[in-house]
């Protein structure tokens, strides 16, 4: 089981640079990218309020929850074994 985040796809579709939208909700570009490469290990509510903010949508818009899908970020499950 995975949490997805559609930050990239909500930016797209409203058109949204990462450097734009990292201005208006006051976040660095560095965290703003870590979410928007579904590379985040937490999300604080109050930084998805502004992004729900910033980009007119819903919550469940940016999250999405995928059965089945194993969350393989910060480990070495992909790594050769001897």
């Amino acid at each position: 089981m995975a949490i997805i985040i559609n930050l990239d796809v909500m930016m797209a579709m409203r058109k949204k640079g990462l450097t734009e939208l990292a201005g208006e909700i006051d976040i660095t570009l560095a965290n703003l990218s870590i979410l928007k490469n579904n590379k985040a290990k937490a999300l604080r509510l109050s930084t998805l309020n502004e992004i729900c903010k910033a980009l007119e949508c819903q919550p469940g818009d940016i999250l999405e929850y995928v059965e089945g899908e194993e969350e393989n970020v910060g480990t070495d499950d992909d790594a050769p074994q001897p």
